[in-house]
């Protein structure tokens, strides 16, 4: 079963697995119409393997044995496997909307962090829990940040112990672990669920130096899903949050046992921070690639409701696309090119994604997106907010009135499906999502300027200065 189906991705959600949502148990994912939302969606990672458009890059051939997998599961051995491995999560957040689908993304993301770090038996255990990723095609969630408590005080030093996932017992069979982690996107909806730590940790904090992997239907663990943008939508409306959405967690695991051949890491606090970093090496480079069609779309919505609007010729509009145009192109370069730089570790010989560049690409996402959002709004005007519902256009009393007034250099109809878009994607709550996921996800805006003085190596820098000064 090396390429799943869509249908037999959604019949694997319906295994047990422990949901919570707006307060009640959820017994079926696919019997909740705005979960259900969320669950077809993240199909796409699955429909372009089918799609004969898209089947090249979606689908990856072993050389070895023939067999065809995911490509999101080939380990990038050079700079170009990351270029691709980019274009196909820019391609399918483009069909998703701007929304990225990430049941493949990031569960591979983390399994690459687990291949570059680990060795000896926990290498054996992280090779063959790939392995049958791979062949399975499965969706996989990573849990990484806990809920943290007091950010003051280390895992340890928490008033509460459980702030942080941590080992609770140690058997000749396994583990148990309690805790729980938070803004976990995706996990209502996967398979498996890899754990990894957060933060550097000392000995004192031995017992939260952990990071395994267990299945979405395990005992003791428990999903509560945020009831952000609640609700069914209308198209018309929500063009966008109407058929796109990713769902997010507080996961919480309540003594929940695991074998050891899903265990990874096991009270190694000098290993938790390499880990944690590693993964953030890929996962940042998916979050760059996964922002192409948004930083696109910008750009081209901003640019379309000006010339409905019938200000396209206004040199004030035109400064802000070009604005917009730079900001989309900078990321876009920035991505390139940390692929284009890659490194490769010595030890396991695979790529990835130069970390400056990286942090570089996502530091000017999340620093200018808020700037550009206000250039976009500026181009369409007051109707985001003030415009008419999809219930009046659909009254045969209203609609006239509408059409007639609401007309410009478009027809009405156009023009104000294009608000609506633009609307959906700034000034509503799908808007609001994208907005914060700027700022945080993947690690903040002080986690990215840290990460890219810390990659950046002065000394060539350094030494020319000196020698130009005359000092060497």
């Amino acid at each position: 079963m090396a390429l799943r189906t869509p249908a037999e991705y959604f019949a694997s959600l319906n295994d047990g697995r422990t949901l919570f949502y707006r307060g009640k148990r959820v017994e079926d994912l696919m019997a909740v119409p705005e979960l259900r939302v969320a669950v077809e969606h993240a199909a796409i990672d699955y429909e372009v393997a089918e799609n004969p458009e898209y089947r090249d890059l979606a689908v990856w051939k072993d050389p070895d044995s023939g067999e065809e997998y995911s490509a999101y599961y080939k380990i990038p051995r050079t700079s170009q496997d990351l270029l691709d491995r980019s274009r196909l999560i820019e391609t399918c957040t483009s069909l998703g909307g701007t929304m990225v689908t990430l049941i493949k993304e990031i569960g591979s993301d983390g399994l690459f962090a687990l291949l570059r770090v680990l060795e000896g038996e926990p290498l054996e255990r992280a090779k063959a829990f790939y392995e049958k990723c791979r062949a399975g095609d499965f969706a996989v969630a990573v849990a990484q940040t806990d809920v943290k408590g007091n950010r003051a005080l280390g895992p340890s030093a928490q008033a509460d112990p459980d702030l942080y996932v941590r080992v609770v017992d140690q058997t000749d069979d396994g583990i148990v672990v309690r805790g729980a982690k938070c803004h976990t996107s995706i996990a209502t909806n996967a398979d498996y669920i890899i754990v990894l730590p957060t933060r550097a940790m000392g000995p004192e904090d031995a017992d939260y130096a952990v990071s395994f992997v267990v299945p979405t239907n395990a005992r003791g663990l428990e999903m509560y899903i945020s009831s952000y943008s609640a609700g069914e939508r209308e198209s018309f409306d929500f063009p966008l949050s109407s058929k796109h959405k990713m769902l997010e967690t507080l996961t919480v695991f309540n003594d929940v046992f695991v074998p050891w051949d899903h265990v990874f890491l096991c009270r190694e606090p000098d290993k938790a921070a390499r880990l944690a970093l590693t993964f953030v090496e890929y996962h940042r480079f998916t979050a760059v690639s996964y922002k192409l069609p948004l930083v696109d779309l910008l750009v081209g919505a901003a640019g379309q409701i000006a010339e409905m609007n019938g200000v396209i010729k206004a040199g004030h509009i035109r400064d802000k696309l070009t604005m917009l145009i730079m900001y989309a192109e900078t990321v876009r370069a920035l991505t390139h090119m940390a692929a284009i730089r890659a490194q490769i570790d010595e030890r396991t010989g695979i790529a990835y994604p130069d970390p400056l560049t990286t942090n570089m690409a996502k530091y000017t996402f999340a620093t200018r997106y808020h700037q550009a959002i206000e250039l976009v709004q500026d181009c369409a005007g007051g109707l985001l907010v003030t415009g008419p519902g999809a219930e009046d256009w659909a009254s045969d009393e209203v609609r006239p009135v509408l059409e007639k007034y609401f007309q410009a250099a478009a027809p009405a109809e156009e023009r104000l499906r294009m608000m609506n878009l633009i609307a959906d994607l700034t000034a509503r709550d799908f808007g609001g999502y994208h907005a914060v996921l700027a700022v945080h996800a993947e690690g903040s805006v002080e986690a990215e300027k840290l990460q890219t003085f810390r990659s950046y190596d002065p000394g060539p820098a350094y030494a020319y200065a000196r020698r130009l000064a005359g000092l060497d």
